[in-house]
């Protein structure tokens, strides 16, 4: 299975900074993953939330801050700042590719279309259907993946639908059900997310899934 650092493992490095995509190469990952939006001079930055309050020393929404504003402040104490994507593009090494998840719609073609001029291997993921078809319509060349926590959202036919490559569903999910066998069918691989525990993760080895999301470095 390949381990996929969960915004470059953060339970162990600042999450979604250049030291965190560092700490994941140095880790042993084989892909980090880190959340994008667009912040308010119109680059994408590299941010989970929707602001800025839970892991920096600054607060508001990150569509209000400039690029300037984010990359000052300091995310968990680290001296790191919000990086944008074309930072983490600049950085990244060839050994480590990266899962670049849109939490929005309206960022994603933009996304895709550097991705597709990056040289390294590189995947768009997210929950939102239009996101998927954005980026696949900027860049059919990407890779994709849709994010999901339901059986509801019908996790494989929808990646079938919008032509991706990946399915990401939590954990539980190929615990409960045929998903993996279903994707494989379809073929699409199956990476789930956020797993802790070395002993899920054997289950899930058994259930044949392809990746596993990670806040940590050690689940292998």
């Amino acid at each position: 299975m390949r381990l996929i650092a969960h915004r470059g493992f953060a339970d162990e490095a600042p999450e979604n900074t250049l030291a965190a995509l560092e700490h994941a190469a140095s880790s042993g990952a084989d892909v980090m993953e880190l959340d994008v939006r667009r912040c308010a001079s119109g680059e994408v930055v590299v941010h989970h939330d929707e602001t800025v309050d839970r892991v920096t020393d600054g607060s508001g929404r990150v569509a209000d801050l400039t690029r300037q504003e984010l990359a000052g402040l300091d995310v968990l104490g680290s001296g790191e700042g919000v990086p944008t994507l074309a930072n983490v593009l600049e950085s990244v090494p060839d050994s480590l590719a990266l899962n670049v998840e849109c939490k929005e719609v309206g960022v994603a073609a933009e996304v895709a279309e550097m991705l597709a001029a990056h040289d390294g291997d590189a995947m768009v993921s997210s929950f939102e259907r239009d996101a998927l078809a954005e980026a696949r319509d900027a860049a059919p060349s990407v890779p994709t993946a849709f994010l999901t926590d339901s059986l509801r959202n019908q996790p494989v036919a929808t990646a079938v639908e919008f032509d991706c490559d990946y399915v990401h569903p939590h954990y539980f999910l190929p615990l409960l059900s045929k998903l993996v066998p279903r994707a494989h069918d379809a073929g699409i691989e199956v990476n789930v997310w956020t797993v802790r525990s070395p002993s899920i993760v054997r289950l899930l080895g058994l259930r044949g899934v392809d990746g596993i999301v990670s806040d940590r470095s050690d689940v292998l």
